[in-house]
């Protein structure tokens, strides 16, 4: 699959999962307005009617009192009344009574006030009972479908606190309803009482948790989805670089088998005058093909042998100033048939680690090849190897003046099969795994590799190595 259709479908993809949380998010706090807007009408009509049930039970328990004062004598009046009540007398009676009910509704809305005032001539605080006050607020709100539990106060007209529930907690406080007691009466007798639920954000946010459930899932669903991407994309790449290693490796034994083919034909043709230096030449050839091809099979195989976790290391303490200068002795001539210079300044005091020979110097050499692989055409390769210490470690700098590498490619010289040019298009051939076989290597050696480049101007790597503790260690 291509990039682009790849990328064509992750804008796809990602466009469908933002739409979609985007209409879960929308859908969850429409829920959760309604179930608000729900319960508030809720609990104003629970307010509304426990202030009617408090004031028409005020008024009831006031004319049961009067009924009780003066009912003896009304009875008495009306048996003496009714005894020498005649037809006559019977029939004006109840047409004072049917024309009682026709007076004037002022004078009717009169009389009820005049009632209401009567049944409030006690005081705010008197009227009130914590017990009274809250069973009259339960009652209005089980009316209303709803039970849960609230904490109220009291005030009077003036702000003062008159009373307050026994287990009072202001959780929840700042979402508070208000409702007006005593409505009918004079602006000073009147009084207002504030409820707050501490559950009630619980109860709201209730409604929407399969909708947050579901989004959830969504988002995993997105993450997954990402991480899909990655991993194919990761994938592509590792394909890409495969396929360069491929390319890279047949043209790397393609040229030597090709050297020692022409020089085996050379040597078995007959028609061909050969003296023993000719043999010896072509002997020479033969020789060098095979042991550089055997060098390349033997850096696919320290790879293979690494990620396989098979590979052995012989750790033992050695001088790594001496090992350097061996190093550099034998790469010198291949420095100088390049037309470049190598300089060394050796200052570790203390140059003793614990290190597997073979590898370590394996790392110093593909380091100094890499800079002549990457050399400037247009200047001689200058190649500088530097050590020093610290208390604790040894430092090899590894510098030299080549092309460079840039931001972007730095990164990534250390991936295996990773080349900043790839393909059989430029000059510099090579399967990209020899910076990765040094920096897994230095890894194995408990130390750690970085590199600094600036493009067009060189290339510095820094190897950091722990000093040997004894004189000597094996493992």
């Amino acid at each position: 699959m291509k990039r682009w259709a790849i990328w064509a479908i992750c804008l796809i993809m990602g466009v469908n999962f933002g739409v979609l949380l985007y209409l879960q998010l929308k859908y969850a706090r429409t829920m959760i307005t309604l179930r608000r807007e729900q319960f508030n009408e809720g609990v104003f009509r629970s307010l509304d009617a426990a202030s009617r049930d408090l004031e028409r039970d005020e008024t009831m328990a006031y004319l049961r009192e009067v009924v009780s004062l003066y009912g003896d004598s009304l009875d008495a009046h009306s048996s003496a009344y009714g005894k020498n009540m005649t037809a006559t007398g019977m029939m004006s009676f109840q047409r004072r009574i049917r024309n009682a009910y026709v007076y004037e509704k002022g004078v009717l809305d009169e009389v009820i006030l005049r009632v209401l005032y009567a049944a409030s001539e006690n005081g705010f605080e008197q009227r009130l009972s914590t017990e009274l006050m809250e069973q009259t607020i339960m009652r209005a709100l089980a009316d209303n479908g709803i039970n849960m539990s609230f904490h109220y106060r009291v005030f009077n007209s003036e702000g003062r606190e008159v009373c307050r529930c026994s287990d009072y907690d202001s959780r929840g406080e700042e979402y508070s309803y208000t409702q007006t007691l005593f409505r009918n009466d004079p602006t000073g007798k009147m009084g207002v009482v504030t409820i707050h639920f501490p559950s009630l954000n619980k109860y709201i946010f209730e409604v929407a948790d399969m909708i947050y459930l579901a989004l959830l899932f969504t988002l995993f669903l997105f993450v997954t989805f990402l991480v899909t991407v990655y991993l194919v994309v990761k994938q592509k790449k590792v394909s890409e670089l495969k396929n360069d290693f491929i390319s890279n490796m047949t043209h790397e034994f393609k040229t030597p088998i090709s050297t020692i083919s022409m020089a085996a034909q050379m040597m078995a043709d007959t028609n061909l005058h050969k003296s023993s230096d000719t043999y010896e030449r072509l002997g020479g050839v033969i020789y060098g093909e095979t042991k550089r091809l055997s060098y390349q099979v033997e850096k696919v195989l320290q790879m293979s042998l690494y990620d396989g976790g098979n590979i052995a290391l012989k750790f033992q303490t050695l001088d790594a100033n001496e090992l350097i200068d061996s190093v550099v002795q034998t790469f010198n001539i291949k420095v100088v048939q390049n037309g470049g210079r190598i300089d060394t300044r050796l200052d570790a005091l203390n140059p003793k680690i614990n290190v597997d020979e073979m590898h370590f110097t394996n790392i110093i050499f593909n380091l100094m090849d890499n800079a002549v692989k990457y050399k400037r055409e247009d200047e001689p390769l200058y190649l500088e190897v530097a050590t020093w210490n610290d208390m604790e470690h040894l430092h090899i700098q590894v510098r030299d003046n080549g092309i460079g590498i840039h931001k972007e490619d730095l990164k990534r010289i250390f991936d295996k099969f990773y080349r900043v040019h790839t393909g059989n298009t430029h000059n510099v051939k090579g399967f990209g795994l020899g910076l990765a076989y040094v920096h897994k290597m230095v890894s194995l050696l408990n130390g750690t590799i970085k590199a600094t480049s600036e493009f067009g101007k060189g290339t510095t790597f820094m190897i950091t190595l722990p000093l040997d503790k004894s004189d000597s260690k094996q493992n």
